[in-house]
């Protein structure tokens, strides 16, 4: 590598030379650069991947069930009314005696006050009759009972602590063990540069 650099940078000092020397001037000293490159090295570290730390288990608690028969009601006393029993009957009636009256009547484009005579009038009318009175009736209720689930704790909930420990590992890092540098050495090319 450093042969090819000092190649490129000779070329490039001629070429310099040439057109230096064309324009009449002459080199009285030329130099081409030397780079030395850096040198690396890898090293090896043992790191902390992980610092560790706890781990919190949480398990649900468990409940299960189980049935028994609760009273829901206790016996009770109730008392329920029972309307009447009705029937409706209907009678004839007099509504209207009958007999004489007078009445107003337009006899030949004349109104004239005329005595008349009126039969008696009846009319059928209905009548509600109770056959049985309203009366109270005694209802005796039971007690009630019915099956009941009961939800019961089986287990309660846990919880479990784990530790975990830190974690190392080997890593590897590049190193510069010379930094790279440059530096100039005196060149003698013929008929261009002076010793």
């Amino acid at each position: 590598m450093i042969r090819k650099s000092s190649a490129s940078l000779a070329a490039v000092a001629i070429l310099a030379s040439v057109c230096e020397t064309a324009a009449g001037s002459r080199a009285l000293e030329c130099y081409e650069p030397i780079h030395r490159p850096a040198i690396y090295d890898t090293v090896y570290e043992d790191v902390m991947l992980s610092p560790g730390g706890k781990v919190v288990d949480y398990d649900a608690p468990i409940y299960g069930t189980y049935q028994s028969v609760d009273q829901i009601a206790a016996p009770r006393v109730t008392y329920e009314t029972i309307p009447a029993v009705t029937r409706t009957v209907y009678h004839t009636v007099k509504v209207d005696a009958g007999g004489y009256a007078w009445e107003w009547r337009v006899i030949h484009g004349r109104k004239v006050l005329c005595k008349v005579w009126r039969k008696a009038r009846y009319a059928r009318v209905a009548e509600t009759v109770v056959i049985q009175p309203e009366r109270v009736r005694r209802i005796a209720q039971p007690a009630e009972y019915e099956a009941v689930a009961h939800e019961v704790l089986v287990r309660p909930q846990q919880v479990r602590i784990r530790d975990i420990p830190p974690s190392y590992g080997t890593v590897a890092r590049r190193v510069v063990v010379r930094e790279g540098s440059t530096s100039w050495r005196r060149v003698h090319i013929p008929r261009h540069c002076q010793d």
